[in-house]
C-alpha cells in the first residue's frame, strides 16, 4: 500500500473551481461532465486552442512546470487531476503540498514507467507478460533468447504503438535498442492473442471502488479502433478483469479513474499489458452507453461526491475518427459525410474540435447504442463503410 498523500478531499459545492492538467480530448470530456455537475474548471496547458481549453471555464496558458501557472492553479482550486500521463510528476508533487491531487504523482509515476509498472502490478498477484529490462547495450545476453519473438519498448513516453519494435533475434534486439538511442527499454515476448480487453476502475479517497463493463478492444497500425462493450469474453473471465483492476488500484493506494488493459493470451488466461492513470479511449463509450460515464466519475471523485453508478443501459461500439478521414484518395482535405452518419438513430458522434486534420490524429469517436450489441456491430459496421475506415488489424 503507497503512502504517497496529498492534501485531504473535501466535498466540493457547485461553482467552484476544479483544475485539470492537460488540454486534450481526455480533457474536453472532463470539462463537460464537470460543468454538467455545477463545476468550473481551470485548464493549465501551454497551447492556445486546445480541445480541452475551448470549453473551459479558464485557461492558466502556461508549461507544466511553470511555477507562477501551478501557483494560480492551486490558489483558485479545490482539486486537480491530469488527462494524460506524462505530466511531469514534479507539476503534481508541487500542487499536492496545498491542494489535493487525483490521481498521486506516485500512482503517476508508475505508469510512466513500463520498468515500475510491470514490477508493481506483479506485486499484485496479477500476470504480465514474460519481460526483462534493458537499460544499457550490455544487457542485451543470450540470457534473453526466452523471450524471442518479442517486442522492444520504451520504457518511458509510449502510446498508441510508438516506441515499440518487433524483433526476432538479439541482433535485431541491438539494433532496434540503438535505433532507440540506448533509452531505457523493456524486451517483452510477444504472445499469441486471442483479445484484448481493458476494465476501467474507478476509486474514490475513501477507498470505495466501482468497475465499468470489461471493453473489447481492436487496433489499427497500433492506434485503438474500435471498442466492444460488453466484451465477447465468459462471466467468469470478466469477473477475473474486474478483480484485477480493482487489485492493483488499491494496491497503488489510487484515487481517480484508472484503466488496465489486459490480453487474454491462449494457454494463459488475462495477462496485463499496461495501465493508464486517466480515463482512457476504451471508456469512451461510457458516455452515452452507461448511468454514469468515466469522465463524471473522475470529476465525482476530484469533488469528493459518491461514486456514480456504473451500470451499462446498452450495449455499444465505439469507432475511432482519425485524421485520415478528412483527406481523399488523392491526398485533398475533405469533410467526413456526417449527415450521412448522423441519418443512422443509433449514432452519437462525438468531435474533439481540433482546428487540424492529420493523419493518425485523434480527431473525435463515434458511439452505437443499440438495443443488441449484434445490431450495433451491424451499425457501426455501416458507419465504418460509409466513411471509409479500413478494417482493423486484430
Amino acid at each position: 500500500m503507497s503512502t504517497h498523500k496529498s492534501v485531504e478531499f473535501k466535498t466540493a459545492q457547485p461553482n467552484q473551481w476544479l483544475g485539470l492538467l492537460g488540454g486534450g480530448q481526455l480533457g474536453r470530456m472532463f470539462c463537460m461532465a464537470a460543468q454538467r455537475l455545477g463545476y468550473k474548471v481551470l485548464v493549465l496547458d501551454p497551447a492556445t486552442n486546445s480541445p480541452a481549453g475551448s470549453v473551459a471555464d479558464g485557461q492558466v496558458l502556461a508549461d507544466y512546470l511553470d511555477d507562477a501557472g501551478l501557483a494560480e492553479l492551486a490558489q483558485r482550486c479545490v482539486g486537480v487531476t491530469t488527462e494524460f500521463e506524462n505530466v511531469p510528476a514534479l507539476a503534481m508533487e508541487t500542487l499536492a503540498a496545498s491542494i489535493p491531487v487525483s490521481p498521486s504523482a506516485f500512482s503517476v509515476g508508475v505508469a510512466q514507467n513500463r520498468i515500475e509498472e510491470k514490477s508493481y502490478i506483479s506485486g499484485c498477484g496479477v500476470p504480465v507478460a514474460p519481460h526483462a529490462p534493458i537499460r544499457k547495450a550490455e544487457d542485451i545476453t543470450s540470457d534473453l533468447e526466452t523471450l524471442l519473438p518479442g517486442i522492444l519498448k520504451t520504457a518511458r513516453l509510449g502510446y498508441d504503438g510508438k516506441g515499440q519494435v518487433r524483433v526476432k533475434t538479439l541482433d535485431e534486439v541491438k539494433a532496434a535498442f540503438a535505433n532507440l538511442n540506448q533509452v531505457e527499454c523493456v524486451l517483452e515476448k510477444r504472445l499469441t492473442l486471442l483479445k484484448e480487453v481493458s476494465v476501467i476502475v474507478a476509486r474514490d479517497h475513501k477507498g470505495e471502488c466501482v468497475t465499468f463493463p470489461v471493453a473489447e478492444n481492436h487496433h489499427r497500425k497500433g492506434i485503438l479502433a474500435t471498442t466492444i462493450v460488453p466484451a465477447r469474453i465468459d462471466d467468469v473471465m470478466a469477473s477475473q478483469a474486474r478483480a484485477s483492476a480493482i487489485s492493483i488500484a488499491r494496491a497503488l493506494d489510487y484515487v481517480g479513474v484508472l484503466c488496465v488493459e489486459f490480453f487474454v493470451v491462449e494457454g494463459m488466461g488475462l495477462v496485463v499489458n499496461e495501465i493508464a492513470p486517466r480515463p482512457h479511449n476504451s471508456g469512451h463509450y461510457s458516455i452515452d452507453a452507461c448511468v454514469t460515464c468515466q469522465f463524471e466519475q473522475q470529476a465525482r471523485i476530484l469533488a469528493g461526491l459518491p461514486l456514480g453508478d456504473t451500470r451499462q443501459h446498452s450495449p455499444s461500439v465505439m469507432v475511432n475518427l482519425l485524421g485520415d478521414l478528412w483527406f481523399d484518395a488523392q491526398g485533398n482535405e475533405r469533410e467526413p459525410n456526417w449527415p450521412g452518419v448522423l441519418a443512422m438513430p443509433e449514432v452519437k458522434l462525438h468531435l474533439y474540435g481540433k482546428e487540424q486534420a492529420r493523419v493518425g490524429r485523434k480527431m473525435g469517436h463515434i458511439t452505437v447504442v443499440a438495443p443488441t450489441l449484434d445490431r450495433a456491430l451491424e451499425v457501426a459496421e455501416a458507419v465504418r463503410s460509409l466513411l471509409g475506415i479500413g478494417d482493423d488489424d486484430d
